[in-house]
């Protein structure tokens, strides 16, 4: 450095990465005597180099500070990013193999599908945001934040993009929106593995080895034997909708906070409910959620979704405590006088205050984050709901239930323990089955519910429901318990066994690992039981 700038007046670089220390779990220096840390090669059979390396680039080491190195935090990169997102992936390989035998021709990938579907743009526009996103990072050597937001992105991915389109992509709603479904979720998985697979070396290259073979030729110039090949992708301003992220940010914070109202009332998912209120003084707030109700109301299971931007009408009111750990150690003896005060403070009072930001209480500026700020609804106007203000929205709850809402929670119960059933069994989703039932014991409502639900119940399961022996192939059966009554359950079919695997093309350039054929309706099908240096 000296030399450098004394010679050519500069320094002999234009950046300049330090890490820092890796140190034990007890904050000592890693020792062979001591033994104080796990062995590196039992870390990589256990859990793979890849969540190694997104552990130590998502750490303080290199901002060139300590990390105390903890297996607990490889494990939980594993489990919070790469198993995720590898669920992604194998969903969708199972549903391009249905694609494939339900139409009888080979899938082609040739570029994004120009569908009109609102969660197609924005998980597109999602995407390129992340590329620009980690461009950005990269170039300024902020390789820190690049796994927090992966992480955000596969949770967007996996638990709304997946989730949402499940009927699209399994082909419920119609060829083409299933072929625009896939198509869109082949192109996302697919840069995103070009864009991390400088960070996760392996795992990319085991996905592109299978996903290329449906790529059309025409898509990458030049070499494309390697994921490790190719250019890292660039973002597309053209396909960044902010409007449509904004929407679906909405929507996201809407079923969010009423699950959380959910939890709150122990009102469990399975059992509809009446109404949503959604109460905003913004109507672009108020648009962007009715533009995506069918969504909320999905998944929020009610019947319906009300905007309002009329507070007053739903008898909710801002109520205040103090924060005792902030305000106790600044007011000291006064904390006593101004808490009281606190909790006396009238919504009206509490809006001042939020708008303002502070307020002047018993001699002493108390600041309006220093406070547990909460809804409550007071009056028989909004008696029957249940408010929560999170993620900046006020929602409301109709708690109210009858007759008819109980028997569909009733039913939506036998579907998950069909469900669960399925799963105990490693069955996939496009394996045809019939479930049989017997109820034991006193029935209770549980027979006339399977009996007034059975079309739920069919359409749930996507498989025949039957009261009655089975006959044929029995692949499980277990009693289980709905609601404290006893029911036996059955799949019956003729499944191949082959529990655990991921559905490969064959030819060549597949990962390398331990394969199995399977033939099944005069179909031979590869499929990968555990890819070697995943």
């Amino acid at each position: 450095f000296i030399i450098s700038t004394a010679l050519f007046d500069k320094p002999p670089f234009k950046n300049l990465i330090v890490t820092g220390l890796v140190l034990a779990a007890d904050g000592k220096k890693m020792s062979k005597r001591l033994k104080n840390y796990p062995d590196p090669v039992e870390l990589m059979n256990k859990y793979g180099s890849d969540s190694i390396r997104l552990y130590l680039i998502d750490s303080p080491v290199v901002r060139a500070d300590t990390l105390k190195f903890k297996e607990e935090g490889v494990k939980g990169v594993l489990k919070d990013v790469l198993l995720p997102w590898f669920n992604a992936y194998r969903f969708l390989i199972q549903n391009i193999v249905r694609l494939e035998q339900e139409e009888g021709r080979k899938f082609v990938y040739e570029g994004d599908a120009l569908s009109e579907n609102v969660m197609d743009k924005w998980i597109l526009s999602y995407t390129h945001s992340l590329i620009e996103f980690v461009e950005v990072e990269m170039a300024a050597y902020r390789l820190y934040t690049v796994v927090p937001r992966l992480i955000q992105f596969i949770e967007n991915l996996t638990n709304w993009y997946v989730r949402l389109n499940r009927p699209r992509i399994r082909g419920e709603m119609g060829l083409e929106e299933c072929e625009a479904s896939v198509s869109t979720l082949f192109s996302v998985l697919l840069t995103m593995i070009r864009l991390m697979a400088p960070f996760t070396p392996f795992l990319t290259e085991t996905m592109y080895q299978n996903l290329k073979q449906a790529i059309h030729p025409k898509f990458f110039s030049g070499e494309d034997d390697s994921i490790h090949f190719l250019m890292l992708p660039k973002f597309n301003s053209g396909k960044i909708d902010r409007e449509i992220e904004r929407r679906v940010a909405t929507m996201q914070s809407v079923i969010e906070t009423g699950r959380l109202l959910r939890d709150r009332n122990t009102l469990p998912i399975k059992y509809p409910l009446k109404e949503v209120v959604l109460v905003d003084v913004d109507p672009t707030v108020l648009s962007d959620a009715q533009s995506l109700d069918g969504y909320i109301v999905g998944e929020l299971n009610v019947r319906k979704l009300t905007v309002s931007s009329d507070k007053a009408k739903y008898a909710v009111q801002l109520t205040a405590k103090p924060n005792h750990m902030l305000l106790g150690k600044r007011l000291k003896g006064d904390f006593k006088k101004v808490s009281a005060a606190i909790v006396a403070l009238t919504d009206g009072e509490l809006s001042e205050m939020k708008e303002a930001g502070e307020r002047e209480i018993c001699g002493h500026v108390i600041r309006f984050d220093e406070l547990h700020v909460g809804y409550e609804v007071k009056g028989a106007e909004g008696g029957q709901y249940a408010a929560a203000a999170e993620n900046n929205v006020l929602i409301l709850l109709d708690c109210t239930t009858d007759q008819d809402l109980m028997d569909e929670g009733l039913a939506r119960e036998v579907v998950n323990r069909v469900q669960k059933l399925r799963k105990k069994a490693k069955l996939v989703p496009t394996d045809k089955i019939t479930v049989h039932y017997t109820i034991k014991g006193k029935a209770g409502d549980l027979v006339r519910v399977v009996g007034s639900q059975k079309d739920l119940i069919e359409t749930s399961l996507k498989s025949s429901f039957l009261g009655e022996a089975p006959s044929g192939t029995t692949i499980i059966e277990e009693e289980v318990d709905v609601k404290g009554t006893k029911m036996v359950l059955t799949l019956v079919g003729d499944i191949p066994t082959a529990p655990g695997l991921v559905v490969q093309w064959p030819g060549s350039g597949r990962p390398s690992g331990p394969y199995l054929s399977v033939s099944y309706n005069g179909q031979t099908k590869d499929l990968l039981l555990a890819p070697s240096g995943a």
